[in-house]
């Protein structure tokens, strides 16, 4: 017999990780915390059909990496969202899983330290609880659906589910998401181009089987009915925009070419702000503008926003943290986002009644 070695040749240890009921039974969910996640879940269903006039905003820190913090932006969020609840739907960004382009912190699941001590377990239990603190506010919570493990442990707390640009076109998070119980929003991809996005709301509302984990962390066949509450995300990407009315047209045509429902989010971030935090406001001006000259698609918005505005970079001393700013992409600060919210609220609340899901037949009026 030979002594050669041919697998797990990179690999330098390994460790058994909690399992979803484990961590579930350790981190329990009250009742309170559960019908909070479903009536955020109902009442985004709700709006993406049009039985709910409002608009749907995803609002919070690019990343969560301080839960102090987190739950002092939560507190203010709740207040505001009680105030505009009228005419806009608040759910709070909670981002525990950040891509990265090349290396760097990966987000507080992955490293909850921010030190490369790569606690998983306690990210897990840590993040858990951070939802479940959340959702007995009575804060709806959304997330970025980026490990295709993570969410047996953590997506029963959560209402609205994000796939990235960088993980659009993955089949592997197309088939996770069709099994998502939330609806999700899919990125254009980094090129702005639509059509990876596209694809992915088809293949998404599909059945589709592949290799996970269930619930006691066995690797299993999983077998999904199709998330039909799936939607696109404009972000822009190739060095340009695509939230403006023609982009915005553009984008419903190729939807409902595809058969699918002309619901689009706007993320007032990334490209589509050229990455300054400064520009988000404008996007949404830009935005309520398209909704009161008539715009139906426009379903909701995405806004990068926490306690203090900027970012920065994660310091050797972790004491030297600045508190409530971001450290990954920079967010608007507080105020900056009460006041984007009182204002959106103001400019859109008399045109929200009167929208309609898009039919082709408007598109055909539109072009006439």
């Amino acid at each position: 017999m030979t002594d050669l070695k041919v697998d797990d040749i990179n690999v330098l240890s390994e460790e058994t990780l909690i399992n979803p009921n484990e961590l579930k039974n350790s981190v329990p969910a009250s009742d309170n915390a559960l019908a909070t996640v479903a009536l955020g879940r109902q009442t985004i269903r709700n709006i993406l059909q049009r039985k709910d006039p409002r608009l749907l905003v995803i609002v919070g820190p690019c990343s969560i990496h301080d839960t102090k913090a987190a739950m002092e932006y939560a507190e203010k969020l709740k207040t505001l969202a009680d105030e505009v609840s009228d005419s806009l739907y608040l759910v709070m960004r909670v981002y525990f899983e950040k891509p990265r382009t090349t290396v760097g912190w990966k987000g507080f699941i992955n490293d909850p330290h921010l030190n490369d001590s790569f606690n998983i377990t306690e990210g897990l239990k840590l993040g858990r609880k951070l939802l479940i603190d959340l959702a007995e506010l009575g804060l709806p919570t959304s997330t970025e659906a980026l490990d295709p493990v993570s969410p047996q442990y953590l997506q029963d707390m959560i209402s609205w589910s994000a796939i990235g640009a960088r993980t659009t076109e993955s089949q592997t998070h197309r088939e996770m998401a069709s099994g998502l119980s939330s609806a999700v929003g899919f990125k254009n991809g980094t090129d702005g181009g639509l059509e990876v996005a596209i694809n992915a709301l088809q293949s998404v509302s599909a059945p589709h089987r592949f290799l996970g984990i269930n619930h006691e962390g066995a690797v299993s066949v999983i077998h999904t009915r199709g998330n039909q509450h799936a939607h696109i995300v404009l972000r822009g990407g190739g060095g340009g925009t695509n939230y403006d009315s023609v982009n915005v047209s553009i984008c419903e045509q190729q939807l409902i070419k595809a058969g699918i429902a002309a619901n689009i989010m706007v993320d007032c971030s990334h490209a589509n702000s050229s990455k300054d935090h400064n520009l988000q406001p404008l996007v949404m001006d830009n935005v309520a503008n398209q909704i009161i000259d008539g715009n139906n698609s426009i379903i909701g918005l995405m806004i990068e926003s926490n306690l203090n505005a900027g970012n920065q970079s994660i310091p050797e001393d972790r004491s030297k943290l600045q508190y409530g700013v971001s450290v990954t992409d920079a967010c608007v600060d507080w105020e900056t986002t009460a006041t984007m919210m009182r204002e959106m609220r103001e400019s859109i609340k008399a045109a929200l009644p009167t929208r309609r899901a898009l039919t082709e037949e408007d598109l055909l009026e539109k072009s006439a």
